[in-house]
């Protein structure tokens, strides 16, 4: 069935004029961590509203998360694809709200540990790392730009939270299995977010399938992350036949899945975000239309801008403290047609990182001043072999085609 009701109140939900609010105190991707923990041992008040899953006893829990899957390809593809047609037909399917910045960082450490990103301090794909005093991409686990990952000169346990949904799991007697590409199941992000649940590498996805299906004894609880659709977004565009194909091929693996699993299963498919169209060859660099912008902001151990940090769907900019009211009206103004540009600050107040008191790590770590770009637009930073904005796909903004995406629920 369709939960109109969670439906209602994403589409009622708004940010400015041209944005979503999320919404963190019902339907958001916030609460599926503390949801997991309701149907693996018992209920949390922070679970997502009841009527966005059956409330039973469970043996086995299973997640499946499709990165880039946003609601708007549900309805692209609901009447295609016979996996999409079992959990409307038999489950519940939902719309929910991703959080603010709505991109990859945040939502899958938030997966795994139950941290919102002002709590966990992993708020983009590119932040500030002050013990560094540089730009750092936290997932790859190097400095922003750099090739080659896992090259920082930190210890992981600096950068990452200390506690996980795994461990809170274990110690209920629930076991707990993580599965994710080779390429990226040893990093140093995967093990420190991980912890607690036995990591297993996979290179196909039916090869992950049939593995959770082996380790279904006892109570447990499997994780299990697929990041191609997202990849072929950002390089192909979503309206590419590569993207419809890539959708096609896993929600195909999904669907023979289904038909594998013990009774007394619940089973979730969602996504940490959606996608929106942009053009490479219309981003709007910065840093090469806004005369003396350096000025403007604080620089860092390299002598150069503490430059890029967030995404050109959310550029976060450290400015100098005393500039800072002075960059935004600049900025503004410049802008005007292009994105709305706000204090982080101002962002917070209202609640568009969540209800919590931010962390002194998240503080320490974001930007002063968000630039927040309309539906089609691109807004970086540019520096050859560096710093290039070649994505057909993007999101970490607050559009609805970023930030509504489903939550399809189907127990056995």
């Amino acid at each position: 069935m369709i939960n109109e009701k969670s439906l209602q109140a994403v589409d009622a939900s708004r940010f400015s004029t041209h944005f979503c609010q999320p919404l963190y105190a019902s339907y958001c991707f916030s609460r599926i961590p503390a949801t997991i923990e309701t149907l693996c041992t018992e209920k949390t008040h922070q679970s997502l509203p009841e009527d966005t899953y059956k409330s039973e006893s469970y043996d086995h829990v299973i997640l499946l998360l499709i990165d880039g899957f946003g609601w708007r390809f549900w309805e692209q593809f609901k009447r295609d694809l016979p996996a999409l047609q079992k959990f409307e037909q038999q489950g519940i399917v939902s719309k929910l709200t991703s959080m603010f910045p709505s991109t990859t960082a945040a939502h899958i450490t938030c997966i795994n540990t139950g941290l919102l990103p002002s709590q966990a301090g992993i708020y983009e794909w590119f932040i500030y790392e002050p013990k560094l005093n540089d730009i750092i991409a936290p997932l790859p686990f190097s400095f922003a730009g750099d090739r080659d990952p896992g090259t920082l000169p930190l210890n992981p346990k600096e950068l990452f939270p200390k506690t996980t949904l795994y461990q809170r799991l274990s110690d209920k007697g629930i076991k707990c299995s993580a599965f994710q590409t080779h390429s990226i199941i040893d990093s140093p992000y995967s093990q420190a977010v991980l912890d607690g649940a036995e990591r297993h590498g996979y290179k196909t996805a039916n090869q992950a399938f049939e593995k959770i299906l082996s380790t279904l004894k006892g109570k447990t609880y499997s994780f299990f992350y697929y990041g191609d659709i997202d990849a072929i977004g950002h390089r192909k565009g979503i309206h590419s036949p590569d993207f419809e194909h890539e959708t096609q091929k896993i929600f195909g693996e999904i669907d023979h899945f289904l038909q594998s699993l013990p009774p007394k299963t619940a089973v979730i498919v969602t996504a940490d975000h959606g996608m929106i169209d942009v053009n490479p060859k219309q981003t709007y660099y910065l840093n090469k239309k806004v005369p003396n912008l350096d000025k403007y902001l604080l620089f860092g151990r390299r002598n150069k801008p503490l430059a890029p940090a967030g995404s050109c769907r959310d550029f976060f900019l450290h400015a100098h403290p005393e500039r800072l009211s002075e960059l935004k009206e600049v900025l503004s103004l410049i802008l005007k047609e292009r994105g709305e540009v706000y204090k982080t600050e101002e962002l917070l107040e209202l609640g568009l990182f969540g209800p919590e008191k931010p962390s002194a790590n998240f503080l320490s770590r974001v930007g002063n001043l968000v630039i927040l770009p309309y539906g089609g637009e691109a807004i970086w930073w540019y520096e050859r072999n560096r710093f290039q904005q070649n994505f057909y796909g993007a999101h970490g903004g607050l559009t609805r085609e970023e930030l509504e995406i489903p939550f399809l629920f189907l127990s056995s």
